[in-house]
């Protein structure tokens, strides 16, 4: 099976605005393939490379050296956008517009005939369970709503490859489970899924494969039970160990 995500060597460098103009690694030859179907955790603590990677993989963030493909071509070629939904870390919304309103207007970015997108935006609504309210402002939304609402433009265009950055941040306990059981579907459906989380007990319950980046650099890649088989505990500590956090420190 060819991966429908693959990294191959990347290096991402940027220049601070230090004396000298220094320059600094945000990744550093990193390779990894995802496969399709498969629910892909990119994990790390804050600093390791993983939006900047995300950047890299959308076409925001141009490559010092390496390559990176998605669908087989090339990152810095025209790639089929059609094909892929984002959810960013942090959002923004035009609030006094409803959902409904809101998946109509990336519809039509997406060039969705009308009667294809009354029925997408009907089917997304579902899945975030956000059908009742979607006639609502998403200024009266929680933080998990309108997280959901951002899922649901993500997948208006019915992607192969959700690339989802942080898509649990700052919600409560029922806010990611919600999510959790959202890409739980998404995997049922034959999605693929590329995420990264801090939320390392939803990374263990709903990954296929992790891997774990510190500083810029992979330091362990596998699935879930084969990582807490070789560290001998659950993914959170095996996390620990990977990027070499020592408690008291």
């Amino acid at each position: 099976m060819k991966p429908i995500l693959k990294i191959q060597d990347l290096v991402v460098e940027y220049r601070t605005h230090e004396f000298g103009q220094k320059v600094k690694l945000a990744v550093n030859r990193l390779s990894l393939e995802v496969f399709p179907g498969e629910i892909f955790g990119f994990l790390g603590p804050n600093g390791a490379g993983k939006t900047t990677t995300m950047n890299v993989l959308l076409g925001f963030v141009p490559a010092s050296r390496g390559a990176a493909y998605i669908f087989n071509v090339n990152v810095r070629e025209p790639i089929a956008r059609q094909r892929i939904g984002y959810l960013p870390e942090l959002t923004y919304y035009y609030k006094f517009l409803t959902a409904e309103e809101l998946l109509r207007f990336y519809a039509r970015i997406f060039r969705i005939p009308a009667a294809e997108a009354d029925r997408r935006i009907d089917e997304v609504l579902k899945l975030v369970e956000l059908d009742a309210v979607r006639k609502r402002p998403i200024k009266t939304y929680s933080k998990g709503m309108q997280q959901r609402v951002g899922l649901a433009q993500a997948l208006i265009n019915n992607p192969d490859l959700l690339i989802l950055d942080e898509p649990t941040s700052g919600l409560d306990p029922i806010g990611r489970m919600k999510v959790r059981q959202i890409i739980q579907r998404l995997k049922s459906q034959g999605k693929t899924v590329f995420f990264s989380s801090h939320e390392l007990g939803e990374v263990e319950t709903v990954c296929d494969r992790v891997a774990i980046l510190h500083q810029g650099e992979l330091r362990a890649m596998g699935r879930v039970s084969d990582l807490e088989e070789k560290y001998k505990c659950n993914l959170e500590q095996a996390f620990l160990k990977v990027v070499g956090y020592e408690p008291g420190l």
